[in-house]
């Protein structure tokens, strides 16, 4: 902290904009994971320690650009009071009037949350005027950014990218944590070195199976995107998850892996049903007998054993995508296998954000026995794509003659 005290200047009075992602699962106004407000407490705590009237930005949902009661941060606002130990301070607007007067009101070590600013369209336009005139409305508000928000620093959003080319700009904690343990998957990770994909979609993971089969020991692959690798090998999927376009695509994964000594496990075993519903009758089949009114839900119990013994022997493990549907209870234990044997592990085990870090939470695993829950999937899986991440790159940009300091600060 006291590096960014000096990045920024000093802290104590002076009004500090942090960009968090507080993007909960509601149901009604109940939230039903707080693990990303959990995840942004410590900076927001540790700036408001120091003196700095704190600002937090954040979005919810996707409300379409506009007011939305069902995508308000209230439930946040008081959520994040709770772990604060005090109320905080709520604008019922982004950039308007009450933002104005909860801002100004602030006392040194004060907290306030704005409304979402997705419901203002500026926030997420293409058009960088339209994004920087936003930008502009919110830096207004402050004398200095904190990129925190790591669940959205691979988009080139307002409160995200434009702000920071604005104010005084410096990387969090959170993101400086997420950044660091991704280094370490996509520099010189301790061998062997196991992706674990699961998933609805194959075509979401694409760019991640193209960068690592070259640098995995082991690649497996469950949840629905499995399905698609498995018709590429010839199987009947009966009404699992299929995307047809990608089949050729995953026919060739299994032969680059081959040929590059990457071991690519796929299920041997699957749990299956007549429908999608908590209460549908499971039943377990070899890969090669799935029926043809039948749908994959989970992988199956040797299968189960078999991803857990790939993991064993591992000193570095990224897990990105449950291996079924682990909601219902009768198709969750292939997900709480894989994530049982990452908290075994004599290594570095990430658990990858998303649902995957839902299910952690879901199935009553303690957060601690994982080496590093990830806060943003997609973010995760962009960076080990091998693509810039506009919210990361901006600090880099900054203001002219202005070096943001990039990494973790206490």
């Amino acid at each position: 902290m006291d590096e960014l005290s000096t990045e920024l200047g000093g802290l104590r009075g002076r009004r500090v904009l942090v960009r968090s992602d507080l993007n909960v699962p509601l149901d009604g106004d109940t939230i039903t994971d707080d693990g990303r407000i959990r995840a942004a407490l410590p900076t927001i705590a540790e700036l408001a320690a120091r003196g700095a009237r704190v600002v937090v930005a954040a979005h919810l949902g996707r409300p379409d650009g506009w007011p939305d009661p069902r995508y308000s941060l209230v439930p946040v606002a008081r959520r994040l009071g709770e772990l604060l130990g005090g109320d905080i301070a709520f604008a019922t607007d982004t950039v308007g009037s009450s933002a104005h007067a909860v801002v100004n009101s602030l006392a040194d070590g004060g907290v306030a949350l704005l409304e979402n600013v997705r419901f203002d369209r500026a926030e997420t336009s293409k058009d960088d005027h339209v994004r920087g005139a936003f930008a502009d409305r919110l830096a207004a508000l402050a004398d200095a950014f904190v990129s925190d928000g790591f669940g959205v620093v691979h988009r080139k959003q307002a409160s995200v990218y434009d702000v920071a080319l604005r104010l005084p700009a410096a990387m969090g904690g959170l993101v400086a944590t997420e950044i660091g343990v991704l280094e370490q998957l996509t520099g010189t990770p301790r061998r062997p070195y196991v992706v674990v994909l699961g998933g609805s979609k194959v075509s979401d993971k694409l760019g991640v199976i193209d960068n690592l089969l070259g640098k995995a020991d082991k690649l497996l692959i469950g949840g629905g995107m499995a399905y698609t690798f498995l018709k590429a090998q010839g199987h009947e999927v009966g009404t699992s998850l299929l995307e047809e376009d990608q089949v050729a695509r995953c026919r060739s994964y299994l032969e680059r892996a081959e040929d590059q000594g990457v071991e690519l496990l796929l299920p041997a075993d699957v749990v299956v049903a007549d429908r999608f519903a908590a209460d549908a009758r499971p039943e377990i089949v070899p890969v090669h007998a799935i029926a043809p009114d039948r749908m994959g839900l989970d992988i199956g119990p040797e299968s189960q054993k078999a991803f857990a013994a790939a993991v064993a022997d591992a000193r570095t493990v990224f897990w990105n995508g449950p291996m079924g549907v682990f909601e219902f209870d009768a198709f969750a234990a292939g997900t709480r296998a894989v994530a049982q044997a990452l908290t075994r592990i004599d290594g570095l085990s990430v658990v990858g954000g998303g649902d995957s870090a839902a299910a952690v939470r879901r199935l009553g695993f303690d957060e601690r026995a994982f080496g590093h829950l990830s806060t943003g999937g997609g973010a995760s899986l962009e960076y080990l794509e091998g693509k810039t991440l506009p919210g990361i790159d901006v600090l880099d940009a900054g203001q002219e003659g202005y070096r943001p300091f990039k990494r973790r600060w206490w």
